[in-house]
């Protein structure tokens, strides 16, 4: 049985504070980190989410000591364990190509598992760039998905070379990135191609320098020194990717929505929702460390053309913006989401379509034709955190929308439906 709400706008115009979820993103950057810094490293702020649960409790699987405090966890690093180790990375891709880095430098083998939705998923480059490397990869006959097996080679060098094209996940460039300053010469990364999702890169390089790592960011190349991590403590910033729901209700169904210190995130590229909601017509203000989005219910939504490549988790959000605008929007540049935890441009038009709004899906983005209003239906969630969040919000311009499989949201923010309580409400069914 799973789960299925029957989610309502809350009211008339939107008044509200939503506390979003510290960045999944840096916290399980930080937590690999942490798990090869010498000492024991403090991080604060950590997200309650399944990625971060299952990097969290891989690093422990591996013999890492980790361990709960209050909303932190301590991490003492500098050992990754010397006895062959199943890790089950259960359905985040983010979790097992990172493990899958940190495992190729143990001298036991590291074998990285999921749920059939994950096995799946792309991960072929990074296999291949660590068997370029000089690492022992062992993957299925097909050479494709998980499981992997990797370790570090008995004898023979370790590379300080390797190419990746730059139109696959940036999360197999940041997995290798992490793992350069223990390789013996380090690691220059050469980039084919333009970098879909750069800023993750430019995120993965700020939190290793905090770490004191050696890192350059040249073009179309990386070049990360021979090194050592220093263990520190670490805050987890507020998650622009969440915030970018409330910021989206605003723009949708007018009010106000205040985010809690999310003016002191500084290392995410999806903090571009608020350039975006403000080319839609909405008032972005900064008092003190919250962020404050607005957006008067007489005005309409602006239609947008925007080349989402460097932000495209925040394509689910601001498609669902772009179904209450006035015109047709067009979002580029994101062919490569079709292989995230959904086809997140298939998918998510195909559910958008089963409320109202018109979509038409191209190679590598959407076209999206404004309407005054959705209707009420019901919509599925492919195992997606992001579309579930997304299409709740057709509940502000629709009479209800049954949102499915709507646990899925513990994935990147488990509190979602009680901090969105303010906005929209739901009622939990099964099916």
């Amino acid at each position: 049985m799973t789960s299925t709400r029957r989610v309502r706008r809350n009211g008339g115009p939107i008044n509200a504070t939503v506390v979003v979820p510290g960045s999944k993103s840096a916290a399980n950057r930080a937590l690999i980190i942490a798990a090869l810094a010498p000492g024991t490293t403090t991080l604060t702020g950590v997200p309650n989410s399944d990625d971060v649960n299952a990097c969290r409790d891989g690093l422990r699987d591996m013999g890492l000591s980790v361990t709960l405090e209050g909303d932190g966890v301590a991490v003492r690093g500098g050992a990754l364990g010397g006895h062959p180790v199943t890790i089950n990375a259960r359905l985040a891709g983010t979790t097992s190509r990172f493990l899958t880095a940190l495992g190729a430098l143990r001298e036991s083998p590291l074998t990285v598992t999921g749920e059939e939705a994950l096995q799946v998923r792309p991960m072929a480059p990074l296999h291949n760039a660590l068997e370029t490397l000089g690492f022992v990869v062992e993957r299925r006959p097909d050479g494709y998905g998980l499981p992997v097996t990797v370790s570090r080679p008995v004898e023979g060098a370790i590379g300080d070379h390797v190419r990746l094209p730059g139109d696959v996940s940036s999360q197999f460039v940041s997995a290798l990135m992490m793992i350069a300053p223990l390789l013996p010469n380090g690691l220059i990364i050469e980039i084919d191609g333009p970098t879909v999702s750069e800023s993750y890169i430019q995120m993965t390089a700020s939190i290793m320098k905090m770490f004191g790592a050696h890192v350059d960011l040249l073009g179309g190349s990386i070049h990360v020194r021979k090194g050592v991590y220093v263990a520190r403590e670490f805050a987890v910033e507020p998650d622009f990717s969440s915030a970018a729901f409330p910021i989206a209700a605003v723009v949708i169904g007018g009010g106000s929505v205040r985010v809690p210190e999310l003016a002191s995130a500084s290392l995410q590229g999806d903090s571009r929702i608020l350039d975006i909601a403000a080319s839609m017509g909405a008032a972005v203000e900064v008092n003190g460390a919250d962020v404050i989005v607005s957006r008067s219910v007489d005005s309409d939504v602006t239609a947008i053309d925007i080349d989402m490549s460097d932000c495209s988790d925040l394509v689910p959000a601001v498609a669902m913006m772009c179904a209450s605008a006035a015109g047709t929007s067009t979002l580029s540049g994101v062919g490569f989401i079709r292989h995230k935890e959904s086809d997140r441009l298939g998918d998510l038009a195909l559910e958008m379509q089963e409320i109202g709004a018109r979509v038409d899906v191209l190679a590598d983005g959407l076209v999206i034709h404004g309407v005054q209003s959705l209707e009420k239906g019901r919509c599925e969630t492919h195992h997606d955190h992001r579309l579930a969040m997304a299409l709740s919000l057709g509940a502000l311009t629709a009479e209800y929308v049954d949102v499915c499989d709507a646990d899925v949201v513990s994935k990147s923010w488990s509190s979602y439906w009680r901090a969105m309580g303010d906005i929209i409400t739901s009622e939990t069914t099964t099916s």
